[in-house]
């Protein structure tokens, strides 16, 4: 009798969606499968994230995998901790979704667009920071809730705008809703924004050959890669809202010939909250050595020291 796999997932309409998404790639690749629900203290608590941490989205999937009550976790890529967790290994990241954020505002305007004195909402402090550091006299307003929540606050006329991660808008077919997709020259996204993490038991081997040879996107994996070691390399000593985006560029060898590279952005903050940026471009096979090398020159520009609990990364979670 052929083994069902059991697919964990947080129970929100984006987790669903994106977990569908999964189910139906190893459903073609004639896999039995079955979607679990797992409640997280993340989904119970309207606090902020700044104050609660991305891991409580995470914890309690990766616990109900390691104590094999599911066989695989689907996660939002930007919402795992940093650190790696011993019991498990990360055997897919597939094709990544557009990264960049989007602005969703009333009367379909665009970001250049919206007055002086316009209320835009978001739940990242990165977002905020980098609203703030355009300079243009918005109020940004810190909100929480699922992606329709968010929403109804902008068509209800409680907010002018708000702005989200465009790779979620896209999974639940929210597209329309967009006025702008946010260059990153504007607005770098979070750490492996529009990304997922497919994680299997570290010792179910079978398990995890058939997610990485169904799922596995080797140009995504770099650039998240990378994008998350500059992230956690910054978590030792910067716990300002960061941003990050690496992009699979053609570039020329030594000897002339066209190679792919990786090309890797980032922003952080000082204590006076203004924003730095750097970029390197660095080989695919060397994504978590320029990740720390571009982190080591953002600290060296004067990115915040640590003030708060290690992992709050001011990303969000939408």
């Amino acid at each position: 009798m052929r083994r069902t796999l059991r697919i964990g997932t947080r129970g929100s309409a984006l987790a669903l969606a994106q977990t569908g998404t999964i189910a139906q790639a190893l459903e073609q690749a004639g896999a039995t499968v079955e979607i679990v629900t797992v409640s997280t203290p993340g989904d119970q608590s309207m606090a902020p994230i700044a104050e609660i941490g991305i891991g409580v989205f995470t914890s309690a999937l990766r616990d109900a995998l390691a104590a094999g009550e599911v066989d695989i976790a689907v996660h939002s890529y930007k919402d795992l901790p940093t650190a790696p967790d011993p019991r498990l290994a990360l055997a897919a990241v597939p094709r990544r979704e557009d990264p960049r954020d989007a602005l969703c505002a009333r009367d379909g305007l665009t970001l250049g667009e919206l007055p002086a004195g316009a209320v835009i909402g978001t739940g990242s402090p990165r977002r905020a920071a980098q609203l703030d550091a355009l300079g243009l006299g918005w109020e940004v307003r810190p909100i929480r809730g699922n992606v329709d929540t968010r929403l109804k606050k902008v068509v209800n006329g409680e907010l002018d705008a708000v702005v989200l991660a465009r790779a979620g808008l896209a999974r639940l077919g929210r597209l329309d809703a967009i006025t702008e997709s946010l260059d990153p020259l504007q607005m770098l996204p979070a750490p492996a924004q529009g990304a997922l993490a497919v994680e299997c038991r570290v010792d179910d081997v079978d398990t995890e050959h058939l997610l990485r040879s169904t799922l596995d996107d080797q140009a995504s994996r770099a650039a998240v890669t990378a994008e998350r070691a500059m992230l956690a390399a910054l978590e030792a000593g910067c716990s300002a809202p960061i941003g990050a985006l690496a992009d699979v560029v053609e570039d020329l060898d030594a000897e002339g010939r066209v190679v792919e590279r990786l090309s890797l952005r980032g922003v952080a903050a000082t204590p006076q909250n203004e924003l730095l940026r750097a970029s390197a471009i660095g080989e695919m096979t060397a994504a978590e050595q320029l990740g720390r090398a571009l982190a080591a020159e953002l600290l060296d520009l004067g990115a915040a020291v640590l003030s708060g609990p290690k992992g709050v990364n001011g990303m969000g979670s939408a």
